[in-house]
């Protein structure tokens, strides 16, 4: 936290964006691109097969979803750090949010690595058969998949708290705030998957809207001053309160 305090606003905000693409970049092509080149929907062998055929590919998943989570973690402490002046009790509860949505990512990465864990026992697990063992994998990419489910429900919440915040101030366009706290409502429907999955193309417009200009906002267009001059008046605010 000290050494974070010792970055300037507009150095804060660039982190902020950066390290939301890498987040976004990472855990993107772990839990999605990677994942769909090797699964086959319905079918455990094929899926089996083609972890062993990747397994240099799905290894650098799994390592992704772990650079991912470790991005996520960055991004929000920045962004906290941030936005604490407007409202510190959002902003902790978001950075509180984000950090339960990252040990989630944490955890999906172990059911990540399980399949082929598994599929490379070798004689520890010869007491099943390789239909058994094949079946076993699918059932740790399933969980996986759960798993992911719910950090998106945790990032929702995040997104919507963030939208908040950014509404609230004027440090950046205030439309984008209230893009993010749809978006935000959008990946928490994932508290019902199939709902989440039925409605994802309306939740894509939504990010595509809020999360895709928002690094550019922060890399290139905070309003360092403003951001000055609202601290300064938070600070002024509370000293009066205190005499």
């Amino acid at each position: 936290m000290n050494s974070t305090k010792q970055l300037s606003p507009r150095a804060k905000a660039r982190w902020v964006g950066i390290f939301e693409i890498l987040a976004g970049t990472f855990t993107t092509n772990g839990q999605i691109t990677i994942m769909n080149k090797v699964v086959v929907t319905g079918n455990a062998a094929a899926t089996a097969t083609n972890i062993l055929d990747h397994e240099l590919l799905f290894r650098f998943g799994f390592a992704f979803c772990l650079l991912g989570a470790a991005f996520h973690m960055a991004w929000a402490l920045l962004f906290y750090e941030l936005y604490k002046p407007v409202s510190r009790t959002v902003a902790l509860l978001g950075l509180l949010t984000m950090t339960i949505g990252c040990a989630v990512l944490a955890l999906g990465a172990l059911f990540y690595i399980s399949p082929l864990l598994v599929l490379t026992a070798g004689p520890s697990l010869t007491a099943l058969t390789p239909d058994q063992l094949h079946a076993l994998a699918y059932a740790f990419i399933k969980l996986n998949t759960a798993n992911n489910n719910i950090n998106l429900v945790f990032f929702g919440l995040w997104c919507a708290l963030s939208g908040y915040l950014i509404a609230r101030s004027n440090f950046l366009p205030r439309i984008l705030g209230w893009l993010l706290i749809l978006d935000g409502i959008g990946w928490m429907l994932y508290i019902a998957p199939p709902l989440g999955n039925y409605l994802f193309p309306v939740i894509a417009v939504f990010c595509g809207l809020a999360e895709l200009p928002l690094p550019w906002f922060f890399i290139f267009g905070f309003k360092a001053e403003r951001w000055k001059e609202y601290a300064q008046g938070v600070t002024t605010s509370n000293a009066a309160e205190r005499l």
